[in-house]
């Protein structure tokens, strides 16, 4: 069964890290409900945040693959519900 899941993001330094990170988020297209991107240029930050909804194992493999990311965090939230 899918779950709904926030993955949320900081890119630290984007121009290094952000073709990669839309890279792996184009991938997981089928998945993806929702982005909202915040650039913070003073910081040289980004702060993104997607809505999946997908399997636990799917969505894990999503947060791990970015999180293996250079100047990339990433948290994840996923429903105690499942949805169909």
């Amino acid at each position: 069964m899918n779950r709904v899941a926030v993955i949320s993001a900081i890119l630290e330094q984007p121009n290094l890290c952000q073709h990669e990170f839309n890279q792996v988020i184009s991938s997981f297209q089928g998945i993806v409900k929702g982005r909202m991107g915040i650039p913070m240029p003073e910081e040289n930050m980004a702060v993104i945040s997607l809505v999946v909804v997908s399997s636990t194992d799917e969505i894990n493999s999503l947060t791990g693959r970015l999180g293996r990311l250079e100047h990339v965090t990433v948290k994840t939230s996923i429903s105690k519900k499942e949805v169909d």
